[in-house]
């Protein structure tokens, strides 16, 4: 069975939004897939003061925002479309909207983009509130990729994305785990704007700067690190925890480059030895999001992870920066489906859970 979808992924860094059309073939219970095509649509400035600024906005300015929003990512999704000449090929859009509020402890997680706009919008089934039921069932909703590591990426003993918030997921014990490590992009990105750059390219400045390890130290510290998983984190932990932190130190913005990077690499290495028990043994762990393609960055985490004889392997480029997009369309199959696409081992709920309300683009 081939299934041909469009999956959406809007992260926490800001980028843009994330579009990949995909093939995903299942056979007696075995996936594979295909990224037919993909593109990032970057965030004007007006949208990435909106996105940032959404969380302070009253109930009323925050729906409508929703609304507007998700008609927004309908004409994305026809732009994109139009280019690639797929009208009559799309037979499911999965949306994964763009994270807001994010509070597991009261039961809550919220993320804009109304997935009847986009119906509306495209005139294709939509699948979209991704995490809603598991948080209901009182999980933490976050990681959802892990079931895309499982499917798709099973040939590694570890999958490690590095967007906007940093997480990891391997199969451990026979249970397959799966939690954010730390905030990531979002920070680092923070930082190169301080220096007119929208981003650390390759991670130069960070590899010009140099550790300050008494700040490295108090960054370790944190206490997010110290809890037990299931855990995830939402993107406040980067902007209004761990940022003021790097302001407040008074060092330049290229040595907190470096040190946050190498904060990076050390969590990443902490977080496999507290699942593992430290006993890898020439494993492979994948490494995909955009700080795959930070080589400073790579190369910390694979000196790190060298101790512990993991191999780290950046996939194609199209994998590195589309696989959240893609793993977004395989939850979406999966719902239309009507099985399992978010697994209680990783986020601690009650039970595996069938997740995202479906918008039927056309008239019946």
């Amino acid at each position: 069975m081939i299934y041909r979808a469009i999956g959406l992924m809007s992260g926490s860094s800001l980028d843009g939004l994330d579009i990949a059309f995909v093939h995903l073939h299942e056979n007696a219970g075995k996936w594979s897939f295909d990224i037919v095509h993909a593109d990032c649509y970057a965030y004007s400035t007006e949208w990435k003061n909106k996105l940032q600024s959404s969380i302070g906005f009253n109930a009323l300015n925050y729906l409508l925002l929703d609304a507007e929003y998700g008609h927004y990512t309908g004409t994305l999704v026809n732009k994109f479309i139009n280019k690639y000449q797929l009208e009559y090929k799309v037979q499911l859009i999965a949306s994964h909207g763009h994270t807001t509020f994010h509070i597991p402890a009261k039961k809550m997680t919220a993320q804009l983009g109304d997935g009847a706009a986009i119906a509306a919008e495209t005139g294709i089934p939509v699948v979209s509130n991704l995490r809603a039921l598991d948080v209901a069932l009182g999980g933490e909703g976050a990681p959802i990729v892990p079931i895309g590591d499982k499917l798709l990426f099973g040939d590694y003993q570890y999958c490690l994305n590095i967007g906007g918030i940093a997480n990891i997921s391997s199969a451990q014990h026979g249970e397959y785990l799966s939690f954010d490590i730390c905030a990531a992009n979002r920070v680092l990105n923070m930082l190169s704007e301080k220096l007119g750059k929208d981003y650390d390219n390759e991670g130069s400045m960070a590899r010009n700067g140099s550790v300050n390890e008494i700040l490295l130290q108090r960054l370790n510290e944190l206490d997010y690190y110290g809890k037990a998983h299931p855990k995830s984190l939402a993107n406040s932990f980067g902007t209004d925890i761990v940022f003021p932190i790097l302001e407040n130190s008074g060092c330049s913005t290229k040595y907190l480059l470096a040190t946050y990077v190498e904060h990076i690499a050390i969590q990443v290495k902490n977080a496999i030895e507290k699942t593992s028990g430290n006993q890898a043994q020439d494993a492979k762990l994948l490494a995909t999001g955009g700080g795959a393609l930070n080589t400073f960055l790579m190369e910390r985490i694979q000196y790190h992870l060298s101790l512990l004889n993991i191999n780290v392997v950046v996939p194609a480029q199209n994998v590195v920066l589309y696989k959240e997009a893609l793993v977004m369309a395989l939850i979406g199959v999966l719902r239309w489906r009507e099985e399992n696409n978010v697994m209680a081992t990783v986020t601690g709920a009650s039970r595996n859970s069938i997740n995202g309300a479906i918008w039927m683009g056309a008239e019946a």
